[in-house]
């Protein structure tokens, strides 16, 4: 199966339309953050959302950490799938968002900042769908959650996609020039991208036709 291409980032409704006509199989929209680019209003989430055809599926980026709190953002975006970009409370957020929301799809991101990062993919991949691996630093006074730019360490994420049993999608430092190598290197399920596709902020059509095709 061909790589599935994750386009982060969407900033309106003209950005989804230009990924999805080159190819993209999911797009990501940034709700509220403590850092790092790409956040809309959860109106626009929606908006783009319920206008996307049915075989693109929709991702909300949410940081918050309890079941009440993400469903909540749930229900004002009505997304297909939630990725949390932070770490949950405790595992029975998972099982909390099960039952309240069977029908949503769950994505774990995973920071990957050393071999400590297997362990936390294998502990949290049965409660998930997927795991998405990116470059982030939670730990930091104001937390990186995402879209900073930096590649990490391929070889743990090609232990994270071995080992850990469920879809990986990477990210992290992405580009039209280095993805072919991550995707040899990691062998992931798919790829993600923000800041990579852009120039001034904007989503680059130029760089979105070259990152496609240098998958494809």
């Amino acid at each position: 199966m061909s790589t599935r291409i994750k386009i982060c980032c969407i900033s309106s409704s003209e950005e989804a339309m230009l990924a999805i006509n080159y190819g993209a199989n999911a797009l990501g929209l940034v709700g509220p953050m403590p850092s790092g680019p790409g956040p809309i209003s959860v109106s626009l989430i929606r908006e783009i959302a319920q206008n996307v055809h049915p075989g693109v599926s929709t991702f909300l980026l949410t940081s918050e950490t309890t079941a009440d709190g993400i469903i909540r953002m749930y229900n004002q975006t009505h997304t297909q799938v939630l990725q949390l970009v932070d770490a949950v409370e405790d595992v029975n957020v998972y099982l909390k968002l099960r039952e309240a929301l069977p029908h949503v799809k769950l994505v774990q991101v995973i920071h990957v900042t050393g071999e400590e990062s297997l362990d936390e993919a294998i502990l949290l991949a049965p409660y998930t769908d997927a795991l998405l691996l990116d470059s982030g630093n939670p730990k930091l006074a104001v937390k990186e959650l995402g879209g900073t730019g930096r590649v990490h360490d391929w070889k743990v994420s090609r232990a994270i996609v071995e080992q850990c049993g469920k879809p990986v999608f990477l990210a992290g430092g992405l580009n039209p020039s280095n993805v072919r190598e991550a995707i040899d290197h990691v062998n992931p399920f798919g790829v993600d991208i923000c800041s990579g596709l852009r120039r001034n902020g904007k989503l680059d059509e130029g760089l979105v036709e070259k990152f496609v095709k240098m998958i494809r």
